[in-house]
């Protein structure tokens, strides 16, 4: 195969990160206890909540943590936290905001093999401050040529991305775990695609399977993308 230009997603395809969010969202259903409402309506108030919140502001851990507060006053019916709520909130979030740093099965040595072939980049979404943080403590940056954090990663920001690097789109693809952030918008500004599923994958990250086409590839772990590179 030609050297190819192979674009990576972050977040819970070099390493692990929704697990810590959704141990602070149980945590808060857990705490909301509602009289009424099941666990899973539990969740699509907050769901909806952070849903709304990163239309307004944008990912981050900041705005969960906010997203936690303004649902657990939803649910109760108040328009503010008490002191004592929003110490709980904070503790249940203190995961976020201090993560461990997991690498996922396979990525390092992967990442290694890749690197000495293709021409790797990061292109991540969210608060860039810690993104690049996340980078960092990862230990991984040195096998990228670039890391890029974005607002959220769009057809509009794939097709930059590409042209500012003068990326010729049949030589390059993008590879993740979110079919609605890494997958679908890549494919539909001519990138090829590979999707690597993971079981935590966030809920906000739902979209549509694409058609089976040679530019779309689906691998079982990590390590599997040296058979297709």
């Amino acid at each position: 195969m030609l050297s190819q230009n192979l674009i990576f997603d972050a977040d819970d395809t070099l390493w692990e990160n929704n697990v810590y969010y959704e141990a602070a969202i149980e945590g808060l259903i857990d705490l909301v206890d509602h009289p009424s409402l099941t666990r899973q309506q539990v969740r699509d108030v907050i769901d909806e909540t952070e849903r709304e919140n990163i239309r307004r502001r944008g990912y981050g851990a900041e705005v969960f943590e906010d997203s936690l507060l303004n649902a657990l006053c939803a649910l109760r019916g108040s328009d503010t936290p008490d002191a004592a709520e929003v110490e709980k909130i904070a503790a249940l979030c203190a995961g976020v905001h201090d993560m461990e740093m997991v690498l996922i099965s396979g990525v390092e040595s992967t990442l290694e093999r890749l690197s000495a072939r293709h021409r790797l980049f990061l292109l991540t979404k969210g608060c860039e401050k810690e993104q690049l943080r996340k980078v960092e403590k990862s230990g991984l940056a040195g096998y990228f040529v670039e890391a890029v954090v974005v607002p959220e990663k769009d057809v509009s920001a794939y097709r930059s991305f590409a042209t500012a690097r003068n990326l010729p789109v049949e030589h390059t693809w993008m590879i993740g775990n979110s079919l609605r952030s890494d997958i679908n918008p890549a494919l539909a500004c001519g990138l090829g695609a590979v999707f690597v599923p993971h079981p935590m994958t966030w809920s906000l990250e739902a979209d549509r399977v694409p058609d089976p086409s040679p530019r779309f590839l689906t691998v079982p772990r990590f390590g599997a993308l040296g058979d297709h590179f």
